[in-house]
């Protein structure tokens, strides 16, 4: 029960993070959507970073989850793509509504916060992701492909809900297939 109880509150959050914003929602809103007391919402959350923090790492999760749902391919550079793409792919969803933890980066500018260095760590794991791929590939600047790859999806996360739509992950993935395909 404690179990459930604590998803709940995580998931009500979540949605509401979601739709107003990290900054906009007040514990008192969650609690009152939740439809439970403050005090238990602290029993299982001691403060409103901490509930953050934990939704940032359950949407990390959920994220890599689908990705490793991917299905490998003949070489590492077409995983490398194959990543990028996917991610982009995800993007493209109609109902994707922004990476969590970049999102949360932008709402908490400060370096030394704690929800801006998981949101910093998200993009830290995705270069890593790419780096380890792009070497495995042979690729020689593999740290800077794997910038370039972080730039064009986490670019496209930003602006994916604007006004050129689908036509921005068609053209991202088209600079994610450049970039891989001229890589020495």
């Amino acid at each position: 029960m404690a179990g459930r109880m604590r998803e709940y509150i995580l998931e009500v959050a979540g949605d509401l993070f979601s739709r107003q914003g990290i900054n906009a929602t007040s514990i008192d809103s969650i609690a009152a959507q939740a439809r439970v007391a403050k005090v238990t919402l602290y029993k299982y959350f001691k403060s409103k970073e901490l509930l953050i923090i934990e939704y940032l790492r359950t949407q990390e999760d959920r994220l890599w989850q689908r990705l490793a749902a991917v299905p490998r391919q003949e070489s590492a550079r077409a995983e490398l793509e194959a990543l990028a793409t996917g991610l982009l792919d995800i993007i493209g969803e109609k109902d994707f509504k922004g990476f969590a933890s970049l999102k949360a980066g932008v709402e908490f500018p400060q370096s030394d916060h704690l929800v801006n260095q998981a949101s910093r760590e998200f993009s830290r794991q995705l270069r890593s992701q790419f780096v380890e791929l792009a070497r495995k590939a042979d690729i020689k600047q593999a740290e800077t492909l794997a910038l370039q790859l972080a730039l064009v999806v986490e670019g496209a996360a930003m602006m994916e809900k604007g006004p050129q739509g689908n036509a921005s992950i068609r053209h991202a993935k088209s600079l994610v297939r450049t970039l891989i395909h001229h890589s020495d």
